[in-house]
């Protein structure tokens, strides 16, 4: 089944907050990493679920994440936190 895939810009000075604010698949996501190592959350609801948690390194650059098959289902809202991240842009559906 294929769909249009949206993308959201998220920078670090708005961490934590909700991304997407409804029912959506994570389907990759584009970050630009800081001299420190650092960490993405992302819960399904400010208080919900985590569903991902990814460790960045440290070292600034950009880094790609592609999630396989349908991504991942996020029920409620796509909430994301930054730790040592700058930004991070998510592509969702």
């Amino acid at each position: 089944m294929q769909s249009d895939i949206k993308a959201s810009v998220f920078v670090a000075a708005d961490s934590p907050d909700t991304v997407v604010n409804h029912r959506a698949r994570l389907r990759g996501m584009s970050y630009i990493s800081s001299a420190s190592a650092g960490s993405i959350v992302f819960k399904d609801g400010a208080s919900g679920a985590t569903l991902l948690e990814l460790k960045t390194p440290a070292g600034v650059g950009q880094s790609d994440v592609i999630i396989p098959d349908q991504g991942i289902l996020f029920a409620n809202q796509i909430h994301c936190t930054l730790t040592n991240v700058t930004a991070v842009t998510i592509f969702h559906s």
